[in-house]
């Protein structure tokens, strides 16, 4: 069975990408185990609050991600780059160093993101390249799901109205299980 770690880059109840992992949930074969985690309730890193111990959220989130086949994040995009509470958390994660190959190396990753403008998450998804560079992730590009206008895109309930967007998702989807089969083999 294939291990996919999800993780919204969002903290907001109502958030489309939160929203939009869920709806991938439903949508990945039944050989797929998709676990959304979660960020919340991560602290702002501190050395300080790092020497008494890492936090249990993220002691779970680690491991989350240290036991995934592969990662998957779903990023909105503030102000053209990473939202601050997804980056605070990949730093917590990535702490200590010595745990980075653990975690993150050599592992499928893929990024999609929603926004309710008109740009979709181009400059939040590109904002990782340094980051998928430095945690030597393999990064899956065979196609990019960047959600622009999400506002029209789902209901009032966070359901994908779209079939278009369904549609993307689905290859999207498709194609990140695939490549991480073939990275296993």
């Amino acid at each position: 069975m294939t291990r996919i770690v999800a993780v919204s880059g969002s903290l907001r109840k109502g958030s489309y990408n939160t929203a939009l992992l869920s709806v991938a949930k439903e949508l990945v074969s039944a050989d797929v185990d998709f676990q959304i985690a979660s960020i919340d309730g991560i602290p702002l890193f501190n050395e300080d609050l790092e020497k008494q111990g890492a936090p249990a959220t993220v002691t779970a989130l680690k491991e989350q991600l240290a036991g995934a086949d592969g990662i998957l994040i779903s990023t909105p995009e503030y102000n053209y780059s990473i939202p601050g509470v997804l980056k605070n958390a990949i730093d917590w994660v990535s702490r200590p160093n010595a745990d980075i190959a653990r975690v993150f190396h050599n592992k499928p990753f893929a990024l999609m993101g929603a926004t309710p403008s008109g740009f979709g998450t181009l400059n939040a998804q590109t904002a990782w390249l340094p980051i998928i560079r430095y945690f030597k992730l393999r990064p899956c590009f065979a196609n990019a799901l960047y959600l622009s206008a999400a506002h029209e895109k789902f209901d009032a309930n966070l359901k994908v109205q779209d079939q278009m967007t369904l549609t993307n998702l689905e290859k999207f989807l498709t194609d990140f299980v695939r490549f991480i089969q073939q990275q296993k083999q």
